[in-house]
């Protein structure tokens, strides 16, 4: 939403030169002397100061619209497109906040609701894991075998999945494990890389598409795609604010509301404050949030594979001459590929996938693991740390599962940079990074970008005319004409850049053109109406 509250020039200046006026014609009253007084000399310098002091620095605040010009261009035009993404794309970021700070707490959610699933008593010492798998299978002997997570802690269980052709896509069955007794505690579907339960699976599809499909993947991509743009014109809008008052106008009052203003004015400084405290996280979330999209994920990637910032993957071919595995997805939360094996030899595998995890513990993997059972037989067993809380590398090894031998090697040391800043900011995403702390964070942050958007609304309703309290009315846009009046040395950059950014992000550009159109329209009706009047 636009930070400003702008009145026309002339209207912006009158209060200021009113209170001089009023005050200059007291002063020349009580300067004539009276019949029983003696004319006395009144200084109009500080009283004249004091009067027009806060009228002034509070027209500063609320004065007009930034010209054109090399300065008050760019800002013009940061107004306009904060005006128009606030008004038209905010109800979408709206609904992102609202589900994202749901999808924040969900895997603390998860953890209390599913503690039945997840968690049992300590009670002497584990039994082989070999016995464990045993006892999933037997339970659900009728599916294949594609992975196994050992208990990461004490007091956690170990879950067995397996491929259920009746499931849906990055759906996979799990059974549940006691570690100590090797008994099956229950079964649940588990979703994505993550292995979410139904509750976080559900909490997930509310805040990625609203439970509509691939057609309501649409509304969470304008809203991050948006999110950073409307957020940087923003700071622009309350940097320039900020710096043009009379006082408290230092770069640390960009994130301290000015209390002291009443009504509008107080709104619009806390807008701008709490915008600055949420901008950078709002800024992650919208970059990472993109890397989930359709369109403008298709061209992260495509992106990130010219650049060899893809994620990489341990290769699990046996013998020489195999082929390399191929960059991995594994920075997705919303899906993954499995391998799919025989339930026949879901038995057999469970002392290889046994040799396999104690060779993998050799080797200095001791992290929570999941271990990818091979579906082919010249194929290695993957062991690879998930991602959970507290664990920031994602080190991986292949092992024969006959030999118990390490075929391959990849240690997240090796990971390219990109592809490690990748995976911290979808763990940091997902409140999987510092685990309680990393989810009240992201909640704090999206109440405050709820409270932003209701403030930025309230705002633009306070702008609305209300001379004719007859008629309703909405708030007024800034000023239009302001691209034509610009410099061209700064008009063909700002092109240039919506272009690719338009292109780069598809919303973004659908949205801009249909921005232009809606301005277009409102000129055009605003010039048959003032010819006609």
């Amino acid at each position: 939403m636009s930070d400003e509250a702008h009145a026309h020039p002339a209207t912006a200046a009158t209060p200021a030169r009113a209170s001089v006026t009023s005050f200059e014609e007291q002063t020349r009253t009580a300067s004539r002397p009276g019949p029983d007084s003696t004319p006395k000399r009144i200084s109009t310098t500080e009283p004249r100061a004091a009067t027009t002091a806060g009228a002034a620095d509070s027209n500063r605040e609320s004065r007009a619209e930034p010209s054109p010009g090399r300065r008050g261009g760019v800002q013009a035009l940061a107004m306009r497109l904060h005006f128009y993404a606030g008004v038209f794309v905010a109800p979408f970021i709206l609904v992102a906040a609202v589900t994202g700070a749901l999808y924040a707490i969900s895997p603390t959610l998860e953890q209390f609701v599913s503690r039945d699933l997840l968690t049992v008593d300590q009670s002497g010492a584990p039994r082989p894991l070999a016995q464990q798998i045993d006892a999933a299978t037997a339970l659900r002997p009728d599916l294949a075998l594609v992975a196994v997570s050992p208990a990461p802690g004490a007091t956690d269980t170990t879950r067995v999945i397996f491929a259920d052709p009746a499931l849906g896509e990055s759906e996979r069955h799990a059974v549940f494990v006691d570690p100590y007794t090797a008994e099956p505690v229950g079964e649940s579907v588990v979703y994505g890389s993550s292995g979410a339960l139904p509750l976080r699976t559900w909490i997930d599809h509310l805040h990625r598409d609203l439970h509509l499909g691939e057609p309501g993947r649409l509304y969470s991509e304008l809203a991050a795609s948006w999110l950073w743009i409307v957020a940087l014109a923003g700071l622009a809008l309350w940097w320039r604010r900020v710096r043009s008052r009379r006082s408290r106008n230092s770069a640390a009052w960009l994130s301290a509301p000015d209390r002291s203003r009443p009504g509008r004015l107080r709104n619009m400084n806390w807008h701008g404050a709490i915008g600055v405290w949420i901008l950078p996280l709002a800024a992650l979330l919208s970059v990472t949030g993109m890397t989930w999209s359709a369109y403008a994920g298709a061209n992260i990637g495509d992106l990130r594979t010219q650049l060899d910032w893809t994620t990489p993957a341990v290769s699990t071919a046996l013998g020489e001459g195999a082929p390399a595995a191929a960059p991995g997805g594994n920075h997705q939360h919303h899906g993954g590929v499995h391998a799919v094996g025989d339930p026949a030899d879901s038995g057999s595998r469970a002392q290889e996938i046994d040799r396999a995890y104690a060779a993998a513990q050799a080797a200095g993997i001791t992290q929570a693991v999941e271990i990818t059972v091979p579906a082919k037989a010249d194929r290695a067993y993957a062991v690879k740390e998930r991602r959970l809380p507290g664990i920031y590398t994602v080190d991986s090894v292949a092992v024969d599962g006959r030999t118990g031998a390490i075929t391959d090697r990849l240690d997240y040391a090796d990971w390219p940079l990109m592809a490690k800043l990748t995976n911290w900011g979808i763990q940091f995403h997902m409140g999987l990074m510092f685990g309680l702390a990393n989810q009240l964070l992201l909640l704090a942050a999206m109440i405050g970008l709820i409270v932003v958007i209701v403030l930025g609304y309230r705002m633009w309703w306070q702008r609305r005319p209300t001379r004719d309290a007859a008629r309703f009315a909405f708030g007024r846009a800034p000023r239009r004409g302001v691209l034509r009046a610009s410099s061209p040395w700064l008009v063909l950059p700002l092109l240039a850049a919506a272009v690719v950014v338009g292109w780069f992000v598809p919303l973004v550009g659908l949205s801009l053109l249909g921005f232009l159109v809606i301005d277009t329209l409102l000129g055009l009706r605003q010039r048959f109406a003032t010819a006609g009047s």
